[in-house]
Formats: C-alpha cells, structure tokens, sequence
C-alpha cells in the first residue's frame, strides 16, 4: 500500500526550481497561479485550463537544461511535482467551487448518514464470505483520508489504497472460503457498502477535482478502474431507494424515517470556539503537508472531517476545557441512542400489530369459508 508522505520527488522538484537556472519555468508557474487565481470559477473551463499549462509545462520542462539528461522517471517526478504545487496553491480557488457542489456534498453525506443507521451488507447482496470487518475497517479508513490533502495525487492514492484493500479481501476470499472471484459484481457491492461506512467528507467535490485537476495521462489502468469504480458508487447512493437494495420498500421507508427521525434530535450547539484546539496551535501545512481538517470545528460539536471530533485524539492532547464538550457529546450520544432504541422498539411493535392482523385476517377468511363448505355439505 503506497503512503502518502512528505515525497521525495516533490523536494526534488522544490529544489531544482531553486536553482538560478529555472528561473524562467518559476516566472511561468507563478505567472500562471496569480492570472488564474483572479479568473472567476467555472470548472469545466477550470480543468481544461490547467490541463492545457500541465501540457505546456511538461514541454518546457523535457526541452530545459536542468532535465537534459535526466530519465523519464526523473521528467516524470518533476511534473508529479509540478502539479501537487500547482493544486496546492489552488486549492481554495478550485476544489468545492460552486454552491452547488457544496449542495450535492451536503445531501450525499446527509443521505449516507441515514443509510448507516440501518444498512446491512446483505441489503447489498454482499456474500458472508467477503463480509470482513477487519478488512472493510482498513478500507474505510483509507477513504477517509481523501480531504485531507490538497494534491489530486494523493486524493487519488487514498482511493486506490482503498480499493486495494478490498481486491485483497476479495483475493483471500477465493483462496480461503472457495468463493469464486466475481470482478466487479463483488467489487462494486463491498466498494459501495465502505463508503456508505465511511462517509468520507466531500465525496462529490473530492471526485470532480481528482477527474478534472489530476494530469490525464494518469489517469489510466489502475488508477482509473478504481476512480471509476467510486464515481459509480457515488453514483448509486446518490439514487439508492428500497428498489436497489434487497429490502422491502415499506421496511426501507420506515428505517429511512426512523434515521430521521433521531437526526432530528436537539443537539447542544457551540457558538464560540477556542482557536487552541485539542491538537495545539495550527500551523500553514504548505504545500506537502495533509490539511488537518478534524480540527475545524462546526457548529455541531463535530468537525467537518468527521461527526467524531476527538476519535483521533490522545489522552495526553485534551485539557481540562475538553471536559465539558466530551460530556455533552456524551449526553447527546445517549439521547441519540434512546430515541433510536424507542423509534425501533415502536416500528417493531407496528409490523408486528400488522402481520398478527394479517394472520388473523387470513384466519377468519379461512374459517368463514370452512364453516361455507360444512353449511353446504348439510
């Protein structure tokens, strides 16, 4: 599983651009980022721009001195390089840069926030062989990883460590239990149910900038299976009803209701926020370091990384002014919990009411028309 760290070949690229002899490739990029950085956005327009100077740059860069007898690993290290920069200093100006791609994220991840509450691998017709906690929670926690860096690379190893994690499961399946391999038909379903498990935050704008801002020529084989694998369960949740998945529609529309209905529970909200988070004082990330996002916090009491604000804390990071806000999370927990346990409690009681007057139904049906039959044999 490739990790994405501080890389090599982006200090390389950093260094080479340092030397008085690149100066004229430095005067290009940073031309570039200052004239598109005042351009209003438009996506569509927006990748084909920057599509277009990638093309450029890599011209420029095979043609300059400082790479006339380098490999095309190296040449290709350096567009790598060239593009993480680029996208770093235009990621506030081009990821999420339309409300209505902030619309489309809110509704997915508010969807699959109600799905979670009651979804179940066999809802997707997952088989028990390839059902594996273990493994779907290393998947997760691959995905989650994706917002939380600026480069359409990195955003795009986080879906392909994703993937490769669920291939394996597939792979020890087939080995280990006789399942025979299924390809998609068994990839998609587990790719589906992670990312409903997940929720990764930004799921659309995360996928439409790796689509528009990753350098094409990257986007092949591998790369771009398992990206196209995701738009697709993107695509699925997006217009999942009872009629998808192996469930009644009756039984889905009350569970979806039920999910509501605890969403709706009054949550304690924090109006004022200490600039000191739990993780210490913020520092610029630049443009190699992940964005640390579990650490804005929304009015929720969660982060918009995640509705766990302190899942990734240590006991040493917390202070004695977190006391408060771990209680009332607490609290809202258990009332959360409680309205859940009430709401299935009551849905259960209702089908139950139902299927004892079907029952009793059929029975008096049956009886009249027994009793018909006697009347008539008289």
């Amino acid at each position: 599983m490739e990790t994405v760290t501080h890389s090599s070949p982006f200090d390389s690229f950093l260094d080479r651009m340092r030397n008085p002899a690149s100066l004229d490739l430095v005067r290009s990029i940073k031309s570039f980022i200052v004239s598109f950085s005042y351009t209003a956005s438009n996506p569509e327009t927006d990748g084909k721009r920057i599509q277009e100077f990638f093309q450029t740059m890599e011209d420029a860069i095979r043609d300059h001195p400082l790479w006339a007898s380098s490999s095309d690993d190296e040449t290709d290290n350096a567009l790598e390089g060239l593009e993480k920069y680029v996208m770093t200093k235009l990621h506030s100006r081009t990821f999420a840069s339309t409300p209505e791609d902030v619309k489309i994220d809110a509704e997915i991840s508010e969807k699959i926030s109600l799905l979670q509450t009651f979804l179940r691998p066999q809802h997707l017709d997952i088989p028990s062989a390839l059902q594996n906690e273990a493994a779907w929670l290393l998947a997760e926690k691959e995905l989650k990883k994706i917002n939380a860096f600026k480069a359409p690379r990195e955003k795009l190893l986080c879906i392909i460590n994703c993937s490769r994690v669920i291939n394996n499961l597939l792979l020890n399946a087939s080995i280990s239990e006789d399942h025979v391999p299924g390809g998609a038909d068994d990839f998609l379903p587990v790719l589906i149910y992670v990312t409903i498990k997940a929720n990764p935050p930004q799921l659309h704008s995360n996928l439409k900038f790796i689509q528009l801002y990753r350098r094409q020529s990257k986007l092949v084989s591998e790369a771009a299976y398992y990206l196209t694998n995701l738009v697709s369960a993107k695509s699925f949740i997006v217009d999942l009803n009872a009629k998808s998945l192996s469930i009644e529609e009756s039984e889905f529309m009350e569970s979806m209701e039920a999910a509501r209905l605890v969403n709706r529970v009054p949550q304690e909200t924090v109006t004022t926020i200490n600039k000191r988070s739990i993780f210490g004082k913020l520092m610029d990330p630049g443009p190699s370091t992940p964005v640390h996002v579990k650490t804005q916090t929304n009015v929720n009491g969660g982060s918009s990384g995640s509705n766990y604000p302190y899942m990734e804390a240590e006991a040493g990071e917390l202070t004695v002014g977190d006391v408060e806000r771990l209680l009332s999370l607490y609290k809202d927990v258990v009332t959360k919990y409680t309205s859940l346990c009430n709401t299935v409690r009551h849905l259960s009681v209702s089908r139950t009411q139902r299927h004892d007057g079907l029952l009793r139904e059929s029975n008096g049906t049956h009886k009249d028309t027994c009793s018909k039959e006697t009347e008539k044999r008289s």
